[in-house]
């Protein structure tokens, strides 16, 4: 099986990452073309897969599978200036917001596999989501599933749900970097040095994470059990409560939403 990049950002040399370092398919052949020798000295380096300045007639012709992975304000342009491809080629798309529809308006009727995935997947603790152009593709939900879950975990669902999974765990790890960085700043506040609060914050994070995922309750029940009637935990999510939190998450979950349908609209 024959995996061209095309694009080497953080995202596709984390894909190739896990690709070629768990061995996850016998006798592949992956490639990657990217403009900036920068991007392709590092997707190189870390990957040990071979990267190139251009796309040539060559590259594109052999590739069973074609991974997108380039900014989708320049997607269009690249994809109009790829040779011809394969027939039977699989599209994995990373770009954020392009639909499918859209996609094979470019490409012409292809397979696709659109996803969703975050940050995290560079550690290995990657939250993705894919959509298939055929629902009954289940050769390409195979590859999607094996590549994201081989980085994470991976959860199939429908195109038109993906622009809510953006808001949630393609922009989350943000959200979560800022919440880390009040939780540091407001430590500094109390008297702190920050580097403690900044470890404390990432500490108590990562630990409350890990009673999440050995379901040691639903994060209603953990949140109940560490909150005493007037406790100190009472008084900070009063204060919360009174700035409408779930409010404002809510609200900032809409604007990647809307942002990302802006995106697949342009």
């Amino acid at each position: 099986m024959n995996i061209l990049f095309i694009g080497a950002g953080k995202m596709a040399t984390a894909l190739a990452g896990g690709i070629a370092h768990n061995r996850l398919f016998p006798n592949d052949r992956l490639d990657a073309v990217d403009p900036s020798p920068e991007a392709r000295d590092a997707f190189t380096a870390t990957t040990g897969v071979a990267a190139h300045p251009a796309a040539t007639e060559e590259l594109v012709a052999g590739a069973d599978i074609i991974v997108l992975a380039v900014k989708p304000q320049v997607a269009a342009a690249t994809v109009a200036a790829l040779p011809p491809r394969k027939d039977g080629v699989l599209v994995f798309s990373i770009c954020a917001g392009i639909p499918i529809a859209k996609l094979q308006s470019w490409l012409g009727d292809v397979r696709i596999v659109r996803v969703m995935p975050n940050t995290p997947l560079l550690v290995g603790q990657g939250a993705s989501c894919y959509a298939l152009s055929q629902s009954d593709d289940a050769a390409a939900a195979a590859f999607a599933a094996k590549v994201l879950g081989s980085l994470g975990k991976a959860w199939q669902v429908p195109e038109a749900s993906l622009d809510a999974v953006t808001a949630l765990s393609g922009s989350g790890p943000a959200y979560f970097f800022a919440f880390i960085e009040a939780l540091r700043n407001g430590g500094t506040k109390l008297g702190l040095p920050a580097e403690l609060a900044e470890e404390l914050a990432v500490q108590t994070m990562a630990g409350a994470t890990e009673m999440l995922r050995q379901k040691k309750g639903t994060p209603s029940e953990l949140r109940i059990a560490v909150t005493s009637k007037g406790g100190t935990t009472a008084a900070a999510l009063d204060v919360m409560a009174a700035h409408d939190f779930n409010g404002l998450v809510a609200e900032l979950m809409k604007a990647a939403a809307d942002r990302s349908a802006e995106l697949g609209r342009g």
